[in-house]
């Protein structure tokens, strides 16, 4: 695990009202590191923020945290899938 995945994990479980629907992958590609934040759909727009600052600071802290290892991060904000572990969604 990097450090960049542990700082946008910690945070989003700080930020959402579900933190047990936070999910964090990373993948490593030819120019760095993928990080994917998935969160519950309601739990979307307090990761984003308004216009977009929250996203940008978790983006940016992110990527301090892979600078200190030497590898670009970026980061992504995906829905959670919906009915993940429910049954029929109703």
């Amino acid at each position: 695990m990097s450090a960049a995945r542990d700082v946008v994990e910690v945070l989003a479980r700080a930020l959402a009202d579900q933190p047990d629907e936070v999910h964090v992958t990373e993948a490593r590609h030819k120019s760095g590191l993928l990080v994917e934040l998935f969160m519950a759909p309601g739990d979307i727009g307090k990761a984003i923020g308004r216009q977009g600052r929250t996203a940008a600071a978790l983006r940016t802290l992110a990527a301090s945290a892979g600078e200190k290892e030497g590898t670009p991060v970026t980061l992504e904000i995906r829905d959670a899938p919906i009915n993940r572990g429910k049954a029929g969604g109703q």
